[in-house]
């Protein structure tokens, strides 16, 4: 059966944030959201802010105290005791820092040029132990918040139905889950408080460079309008650029994951060299994404260095003016060559900083699209399943897979299903594929939510139970059995404390699976690699067998638990199907007859209905089609 797929969620997420975030780097909600994380860690922000700030002041100092030390080197040292109340802010200030100097240490030109150097080698010293602090707090800020969204995210994606997980690409999870939060840290690290502090130290320069000199500061900010032309159209354009990549970097997790998952499939069918050009074709694009995002800094760091050099260039040529004519000293020059360096380094940086702090948005929207998906299994139950029976009643039944728009016709894939398995009976299911045999056990489970009828256990509605009570009191064995890359021992208990090896070897020896475990190296504490691929498919049946009798279901679901085994190892899953079957209710499923005729009921299910049922002897009497299935089987 073919259906539609709708576009999945998370590709819909892509699409909305490339509209929302397209053309800006700041969004309030989205920023709220993000530092709402920042709510345990208040103290920690505060003191980074406030590291920030104290770096923006602290590097505005130094040029001024080496050109102070430049204009007491080349002056009479006695002159400084003889300006007016007409010199500028500059001989006035090292006026007073000699008079300190004098007053302190003694006198003397070299005295007071030591005193200078010593002063900003000490500064240099604070600003380097605050550069670290402020770093590692940013840095350290920005890990806890992706630390915490992570869990929240991770804790998310456990709760959503197995439906969403139809339509999501596995690929397009794992990056939103490490990739685009690993975008989100770096808005603490390198975007907010980076920013903040390079618009504080823009402001506090531009501030000292009109006080200290404010005809040099004007032919210093000549190109200034240039520079911010070119920026603007920088940041609008590594913006569309950034934002393909992360695009890109979503496909080819995406394609990667799913192709290296069914690497079998595509060896054996010989599609190495089909499956390799699209690769290549998704990876070429994801090439061209970068190389237009390097191609924007090719342009636009020369333009900011040539600009640079043209303030340079103004300052040169009117300072030396100046100088000669008295009314500028070299220390002037001096601090400003250093003052344009501090002024064009952060304009070149913010552009790169927006970009980088757009992407963290690019990156929460994304993250928080998920977090908004409505696609969590509703736990609303609070019965528990303390002394259960395990009696089944499905009551007219009606299942259709995907989401339904309004008015819509569902593709039914359960059509008004009604039986019971009493409390330790077997109820057996059989049918063609398709027939609805999986689903009916699905929802049982509420892998899958029904959408007409009535399901019951015990004569209560499954949804009226805590879903963790319900799905701890059924246990599945599935027909394609997932192994972790870890222990025999972890993959039988699933990490669970509680369950001890002496509890594992118990259930071991009841399944027949406990001789083979002790043949192997390690026994229990053997790792199977990733999905159990150094053992046999009758090997990883068996140890599902002892995952589900060590937890002691009241419900037992196997399904098509001996379909892909061989004849020996079908024996022993018989064997240990009817030791872990008795005294609890359990359904079958199975299209080998032969492990289901001692059930007590079979079922028999046909394009979503059920066609009949009865024992094995019934149906053979009744000529229908378990009798057609039958001789199928064994004529």
């Amino acid at each position: 059966m073919t259906t539609a797929t709708p576009a999945p969620p998370v590709a819909k997420a892509e699409e909305k944030s490339k509209k929302t975030v397209q053309g800006k780097a700041f969004d309030r909600k989205l920023f709220a959201r993000v530092f709402a994380f920042t709510g345990p860690y208040r103290g920690i922000f505060r003191w980074t802010v406030f590291l920030t700030i104290v770096l923006s002041i602290v590097g505005v100092v130094r040029p001024i105290m080496l050109g102070w030390l430049i204009d007491v080197a080349a002056t009479d040292y006695t002159a400084l005791f003889h300006l007016d109340a007409n010199s500028n802010w500059n001989a006035r200030s090292i006026a007073w820092i000699a008079n300190v100097v004098q007053n302190l240490v003694g006198v003397g030109t070299m005295t007071l040029v030591w005193s200078i150097t010593i002063s900003v080698a000490v500064l240099l010293l604070v600003e380097t132990v605050v550069q670290y602090f402020q770093s590692y707090w940013t840095s350290w800020l920005g890990q806890a918040v992706t630390f915490d969204l992570r869990q929240k995210l991770y804790s998310k994606i456990l709760g959503f139905k197995l439906r969403y997980f139809d339509k999501t690409p596995i690929g397009t999870l794992v990056t939103r889950a490490i990739s685009d939060i690993e975008t989100i840290d770096d808005i603490f690290s390198q975007g907010l408080l980076s920013i903040m502090g390079d618009i504080l130290k823009l402001v506090v320069v531009v501030v000292v460079m009109f006080v200290y000199n404010w005809k040099l500061a004007l032919l210093s900010m000549v190109p200034i309008p240039l520079l911010l032309w070119s920026t603007n159209i920088f940041k609008n354009s590594i913006q569309k650029s950034f934002q393909d990549v992360r695009t890109q970097v979503s496909r080819l997790n995406a394609f990667v994951q799913e192709h290296i998952q069914g690497m079998a499939v595509v060896q054996l069918f010989g599609r190495e060299k089909q499956e390799y050009n699209k690769f290549q074709a998704i990876n070429r694009e994801h090439r061209k994404a970068h190389v237009r995002s390097i191609l924007a800094y090719s342009i636009f760091f020369p333009v900011v260095e040539i600009l640079s050099a043209v303030s340079l260039a103004f300052l040169v040529w009117w300072g030396v003016k100046d100088v000669l004519e008295g009314v500028a000293t070299l220390g002037d020059i001096f601090a400003y060559i250093l003052f344009i360096n501090m002024l064009y380094r952060p304009i070149r940086q913010l552009a790169d900083r927006f970009n980088v702090l757009q992407m963290g948005m690019v990156g929460s929207e994304r993250v928080f699209a998920v977090l908004d998906t409505d696609a969590d299994l509703k736990d609303t139950g609070s019965r528990t399943t303390e002394n259960l029976r395990g009696d089944i009643v499905f009551k007219n039944v009606w299942f259709a897979y995907g989401d339904l728009e309004p008015g819509e016709e569902p593709d039914w894939v359960l059509r008004d299903i009604s039986f019971q398995a009493k409390a330790g009976e077997m109820i057996a299911l059989v049918g063609a594929t398709g027939s609805g045999k999986s689903t009916t056990i699905n929802i049982l489970s509420r892998a899958y939510e029904f959408q007409r009828g009535e399901v019951l256990l015990d004569g209560h509605d499954i949804r009226t139970y805590t879903l963790s009570d319900l799905r701890k009191s059924i246990s599945v064995v599935l027909q394609d059995v997932f192994l972790f890359s870890d222990s025999i021992h972890n993959n039988i208990t699933l990490g669970d404390p509680t369950i001890s090896r002496d509890a594992v070897i118990a259930a071991a020896k009841t399944v027949g699976a406990h001789d083979f475990i002790m043949r192997l190296p390690d026994g229990y504490d053997m790792s199977v690699r990733e999905r159990g691929s150094i053992l046999s498919l009758g090997q990883r049946q068996l140890i599902a067998f002892i995952r589900a009798a060590v937890h002691q279901p009241r419900v037992l679901i196997l399904d098509e638990a001996t379909s892909s085994v061989d004849s020996m190892s079908e024996q022993l899953i018989q064997q240990a199907t009817e030791r872990i079957t008795k005294d609890r209710t359990s359904i079958v499923i199975a299209h080998r007859l032969s492990t289901i005729q001692k059930a007590d009921r079979i079922i028999v299910l046909g394009k979503g209905r059920i066609l009949e049922q009865g024992n094995h002897q019934e149906l053979l009497a009744y000529n229908g089609a378990y009798r057609k299935l039958y001789d199928l089987q064994f004529r």
